[in-house]
């Protein structure tokens, strides 16, 4: 298990594990997804084709951070590991209009398609190692997420 000194002395783990949020003993992965709700916040105010290129940039150094955190757990995709997460449920909130009820659907429907892992998600999540691929799985199940919560959900609510 990752710890809070591993964490504090290492930049990557601080980044893998958002900042704590990882060490969670009660969903990590559930508290690495909230973070999201937060990331998008803060990247509201930069205009869209800024907004593209970091979430570029969070890619690469999430992956990174990933592939270096997983080297020293001993694991590649440890439970522990939620930054993936975090960008995924961003991205989920990318694709919706503002509002209460959508963004718990949004959440809703990402933590199902992270955990479900249907295809191609679990191909990214089984077949390969490595950093990249610990947060592809996660992109790919916020892409199903993002497409069902716009095109589905969305328009039945009020």
């Amino acid at each position: 298990m990752p710890t809070l000194r591993g964490m504090l002395a290492a930049p990557h783990q601080a980044i893998a594990l958002v900042f704590g949020l990882g060490l969670s003993r009660f969903w990590p992965g559930t508290l690495g997804t909230l973070a999201g709700f937060a990331l998008f916040a803060a990247l509201q105010p930069v205009p869209p084709l800024v907004r593209v290129a970091l979430y570029v940039l969070l890619v690469g150094l999430a992956s990174w951070a990933s592939q270096r955190t997983g080297d020293d757990l001993g694991r590649q995709d440890h439970n522990s590991i939620v930054v993936d997460e975090t960008l995924g449920m961003s991205l989920v909130l990318e694709f919706v209009a503002p509002g209460a009820l959508i963004f718990v659907a949004a959440f809703l429907l990402f933590r199902l398609f992270d955990v479900w892992k249907p295809w191609p998600v679990y191909l990214a999540h089984r077949n390969h190692a490595g950093g990249f691929y610990v947060v592809l799985d996660d992109l790919l199940a916020a892409v199903y997420a993002g497409l069902v919560a716009r095109f589905v959900v969305m328009p039945l609510l009020p």
